[in-house]
């Protein structure tokens, strides 16, 4: 698996300095310590993962988003699931992966799947910020699926996206 921190820190336990660096400067946090060496650990189960490119894992208000290089989210997917599934029951989060190096469209339409995006705007504030407005197709009348909390907390980490979400029929 390809990873920030080097194989044998993941696989010992033991950071060296260069990785001990970038844990505390900030640059790799906890969630992703503890993602990377739980798929590290599932390499040796699952060949196909020894190619796999985690970038980032961000959790935020019980989902754990996991960004992965170009091509790599069916990498995790796959496999009847089994991966996902796995590291649900290791860490009791919901597990979203999404692929690095995608535009804000493609971002969020795989952050708010399986839901239908209508629309994507940009609003511009007295004070100079922007706000991102997604308008989703809602199905039925049932309540959301996915919590819609958390996915704007994942927006703003990831993209430093502010996300003003709205549902249409």
């Amino acid at each position: 698996m390809k990873s920030q921190l080097c194989n044998f820190c993941l696989k010992s336990g033991i950071l060296c300095t260069n990785c001990q660096k970038k844990v505390k400067h900030g640059e790799i946090s906890e969630t992703y310590l503890r993602i990377a060496r739980f798929l590290l650990s599932l390499e040796s189960k699952y060949s196909y993962l020894q190619d796999l490119d985690l970038r980032k894992a961000v959790e935020a208000q019980g989902v754990l988003l996991l960004i992965v290089g170009p091509g790599d989210a069916s990498r995790l997917l796959g496999y009847g699931g089994k991966i996902i599934r796995a590291l649900r029951e290791e860490t009791g989060l919901r597990i979203r992966v999404l692929e690095d190096g995608v535009d804000d469209r493609k971002f969020l339409e795989d952050l708010f799947a399986p839901f239908t995006i209508l629309t994507i705007n940009t609003i511009w504030l007295p004070d100079g910020t922007t706000e991102t407005r997604v308008i989703l197709r809602q199905r039925g009348r049932r309540a959301p699926p996915i919590n819609i909390n958390a996915m704007k907390a994942i927006a703003k980490k990831v993209r430093n996206m502010v996300l003003r979400i709205e549902f249409s029929r």
